[in-house]
Formats: structure tokens, sequence, C-alpha cells
């Protein structure tokens, strides 16, 4: 992420989604970034422009400020100059259409075509408003232009008590989003890329209840799968048994143990371009496996164990001269030698040396640090930080790492 502070332009459309905008702005403000608001008329309907102003610590600005202007510049000419990113949410079917046209008839449509940063959609309309042909055809229109970037929208229970697409994505993956951007500058270098991750841990079961696992969480793979798709990728996610929702546009596959993430993985290698295998895969499983649950003075007093399949050694041996494929290696004391024996022995392009041993760092946290290694001998710290700062330092240090 950028080391100066970040300015944030928010956008507010006119629809009962613009009351999830306090919480965006709420967080962004926390996390230090600069945010500044627009609202169009239709938007002070659902909320005003004091309860922006309060959250964001600026005064929120209006049409009114715009048709009577009080600067010594015009003021959508300095908002556009001044933002890094600009939000539109909710994105409405009227500001979309107005935005595929390039019209300009109110302060935040002026604003948009007098900037030059990226623009992150995250659309909210009634189920047979998105449907619609012209609508969708305008989004697909819009999103040809590399300065926008679209969210998906949710399915579930709308305003209007119609259960469908058109709800706004939620907050908290709008703001990983926008971190994304900031990161990125809104570059899209995995565009056309499909990029296949695995994340968390497997379980091993004894019985139904009983299993040999590990800590992880799967959120540095999550993490992963965020970075890919805000950078354009195509995103498979293969994950074990997690407590987290899956972002909107990432095809995520669930999995319990070993075997099944081994078979999962195999399917969808071939025509990945990048395999990023971040999973805690177990080491062994139970020899034997009783489909009741054991009573407890039936439990083995030793417990006949047996190895589990070496994805990533398998994989390895599958991959084609295009692909790259990146492991993890999670250790705690001396992390540098035993990632570099891994990365030679199992013939992989990159590896990340991550501990977990130290403070706020890896399995279950939602921060991280690593040493970057690969094949060309490359070497890069990365200092503690986000997992999603993690995942674009790697994809950052791959795609620089290609001959």
């Amino acid at each position: 992420m950028p080391n100066s502070i970040s300015k944030v332009l928010i956008g507010v459309g006119g629809g009962i989604a613009a009351y999830k905008v306090c919480e965006l702005v709420s967080s962004l403000f926390k996390t230090g970034v600069e945010v500044r608001v627009i609202l169009t008329n239709s938007a002070q309907a659902f909320i005003t422009p004091l309860t922006l102003a309060t959250l964001s610590r600026h005064q929120a600005y209006t049409d009114d400020m715009f048709w009577q202007p009080t600067h010594s510049r015009p003021l959508h000419i300095e908002l556009g100059e001044w933002a890094d990113l600009l939000v539109i949410a909710p994105l409405t079917a009227n500001t979309l259409a107005k935005l595929t046209y390039g019209m300009a008839d109110n302060l935040l449509t002026n604003t948009v075509l007098a900037s030059t940063c990226p623009v992150l959609l995250a659309p909210a309309m009634n189920t047979d408003m998105w449907e619609q042909l012209a609508v969708q055809r305008n989004w697909q229109q819009l999103l040809t232009d590399s300065r926008y970037h679209g969210m998906s929208t949710a399915s579930g229970l709308l305003a209007c008590d119609r259960v469908g697409a058109g709800r706004m994505a939620e907050p908290p993956e709008i703001l990983t989003y926008i971190q994304s951007l900031l990161h990125t500058g809104g570059k899209r270098d995995l565009a056309g890329k499909r990029v296949l991750i695995s994340a968390g841990g497997t379980r091993e079961y004894l019985d139904p209840v009983r299993f040999i696992g590990n800590p992880s969480t799967g959120k540095m793979g999550l993490a992963l799968a965020q970075a890919a798709l805000h950078r354009g990728a195509n995103v498979t996610l293969v994950h074990g048994p997690a407590s987290w929702n899956v972002p909107l546009g990432v095809q995520a596959i669930p999995v319990v143990n070993a075997e099944e993430m081994q078979q999962v993985m195999g399917e969808y290698f071939t025509s990945a371009d990048i395999i990023v295998m971040s999973a805690a895969v177990a080491d062994v499983k139970p020899r034997d496996y009783s489909t009741e649950k054991l009573p407890k003075r039936s439990l083995p007093q030793s417990l006949p164990l047996e190895s589990v399949p070496d994805i990533v050694s398998q994989l390895a041996k599958l991959k084609q001269p295009h692909q790259q494929l990146i492991g993890f290696a999670a250790q705690s004391g001396d992390i540098i030698t035993p990632a570099l024996e891994k990365l030679q022995h199992k013939k992989l392009d990159a590896i990340v040396a991550n501990p977990i041993d130290k403070t706020d760092s890896g399995f279950g946290s939602d921060n991280n640090q690593a040493v970057f290694l690969d094949k060309q001998g490359r070497h890069r710290e990365i200092p503690p930080c986000s997992k999603l700062q993690m995942a674009h330092h790697l994809f950052d240090f791959v795609s620089n790492g290609k001959n």
C-alpha cells in the first residue's frame, strides 16, 4: 500500500442501499484514508449530508454546491484531481446509464469525467431492473473502459421484498476492493489469467467427531483469492472448512480432507495459469475410520497413521512451462532453510516462508509476514502487514520474476 495518505471520493446514488455507505465511510476513516463524499439529489432522500460529513470528518458535497460554486476553481475539477480512487455506491440504473454515455448533469457525473483515477462501481437495484437488457448492456459496455472496476451484485431478500440478484456488495467487501485498488492503482495484470488457490486446513477424521487437523483458518488463501480477483483474474478457490464468506465473483469449492483437495486441485490444474498452494494440508491421517462415534473407552491407546497425498509434489510433476506453481512453508524458528529445501525438492517456481511463532502472524491472524523465495534465487522479505497486502506483494513478486 502507498506510504502517503490515500484519498478516496465516494459518490452516493439514490437507493435504499445508501445506508450501507455509512459503515464504509467510517471504516475507511479508521484505516487512515482521507474520505470525501458526494451525494446526488436522490441520495439525500435516503441519507443526509450531515451524517456522511460527520463520519468522514469533512463537508459532504451536494449539487447545490456545484451549481452555486464558492471555490476559486470549479468544484468538480478540484474533486476529480484530488481523488486517488472514486467509488460509486450504490450505483443506480440512472447513474449507470449516464456514465455509459458520458453524460454529466450533476456534481457526481461531472466529477467522474473530470477525473482520471480508477472508479469502483457497486450497483444496487431491484432484480427486474438489474436484469433488464438495457441495464446489462450498459453495465457490460461501461466495464470495457479500463478505468471502471465492477463489483458483482449479491442475491437475497431485497428491500422491495423480491428475492434475487441486485443487492449491493457489503461494506467489508467494498472496503477490501478499495484497498486492492489503492495498492495496484487499478492495474489488471492478471486479466485473462486463471488462478487456482488452495486454502485452509484439511481434516482427517478418526470417527464422525474426531479428526487430525491444524489451526489454519484459510484467511491467507481468502486474501489471495480477493487480490487475484481484483487484479482481473478468473479465480477458483479450493478450501477446507472455513467460517468466512466467499467473495462475490470467486468460484469456491469446499473440501474436507486431503484426498478431496487432491482430487479437486487435479481437476482444475490443467486449465490454471497460476497455482498457489496456501492450504495447510495434513501430513498424516488415521489408518482406520469408524462410521460411528467411538466411545471413549474404545479409543486406541496408540493411533495407527498413514500418509496422505503430497498434493504440491504431484502437481509439480504435471506442471507445464507456462504455469507457475507457488507453495507455502509455515515454519517456526529458521524459516528460510526448510523453505529453500521445499522449493527445490518439490520443483516450485516460488515459495512463501512465513513464521508461525511471531505475534499477530500466521494461523488465524488477519496479518502476516514472510520471506518470498523463487527458483531464480530472488529473496524478498515482507514485514508485518495485512494478509491482503501480503497477497498483493506475492502477485507483484511473481509477476516481476517471470521470464
